[in-house]
């Protein structure tokens, strides 16, 4: 069992946590909790660290996961933790890849593409809703919140596993791409005719989406082929990014279902 916090491993594993780039450099990402530790494919588990108590308590779940755990006395765990009443067990696992084209390559699309995201809970949230609500896949500009930042991971409820994304260097040259496709973007603007309710969507769409606190770059708005208003009362101005997505994303999934 790991009792001192200036063990190796302890320090790999707050480092994973911590830092973008040591995860990414790494092809690693940090999850905590048995239940989506449960839903990882084994063969992308490297490590797992428990807690002496959790051990104690659930050693026969624990023996039954595909890796033999690591031992962590409590107070350890609690340093390499990112939750504040950790649950006792976490792992270390690989990272998914996908290609442009493996989103692209459907019949039906409905993509978020996302441009400097920087809100962990926004991501996760949009991965969630946008798991539930059908959406296809997910292009993120660089600049955008780690997918595999813990708050992202937690947020996202174990939509991360699932939702393909890609990350891009140059999100122009991809939106190009996506009208080469045929995929037709929508953007909310102010300065929209119509609202989001009157617009029938295509079956192969992507929804753009802005930064938190500037919404969506003047070039990128350009790209967009449809600007949409999302109807509100009161003096508010706008809605939260994953809010406003939100709300976009289960009328397209309306329409799909076709209430």
């Amino acid at each position: 069992m790991i009792t001192s916090t200036s063990n190796d491993k302890v320090k790999r594993l707050t480092q994973l946590q911590a830092s973008s780039r040591a995860r990414r450099e790494a092809g690693l990402f940090v999850t905590e909790g048995i239940r989506i530790i449960r839903e990882i494919p084994g063969d992308q588990i490297q490590e797992i660290y428990c807690s002496e108590s959790f051990y104690k308590k659930n050693k026969d779940v624990v023996e039954a996961l595909p890796v033999k755990p690591v031992l962590l006395s409590d107070a350890v765990f609690k340093k390499v933790a990112d939750t504040k009443t950790p649950q006792g067990i976490l792992a270390v696992a690989c990272q998914s890849h996908y290609e442009l084209e493996d989103i692209l390559n459907k019949k039906k699309l409905t993509l978020l593409v996302m441009e400097n995201l920087q809100n962990p809970g926004n991501l996760g949230t949009l991965l969630r809703t946008g798991e539930a609500a059908d959406i296809t896949g997910v292009i993120l500009s660089r600049d955008s919140v780690d997918i595999y930042n813990p708050k992202v991971i937690r947020g996202s409820m174990g939509a991360f596993l699932r939702v393909p994304f890609v990350y891009t260097d140059d999100l122009p040259d991809t939106l190009q791409k996506l009208k080469e496709k045929g995929v037709k973007t929508f953007a909310t603007h102010l300065d929209a005719k119509k609202n989001c309710y009157e617009i029938k969507y295509p079956e192969k769409m992507a929804l753009l989406i802005g930064n938190e606190g500037n919404g969506l770059s003047d070039v990128i708005t350009e790209f967009a082929d449809h600007k949409i208003l999302i109807p509100m009362a009161g003096k508010v101005e706008s809605l939260n990014a994953a809010v406003a997505a939100s709300v976009l994303i289960y009328e397209i999934y309306r329409q799909k279902l076709g209430f």
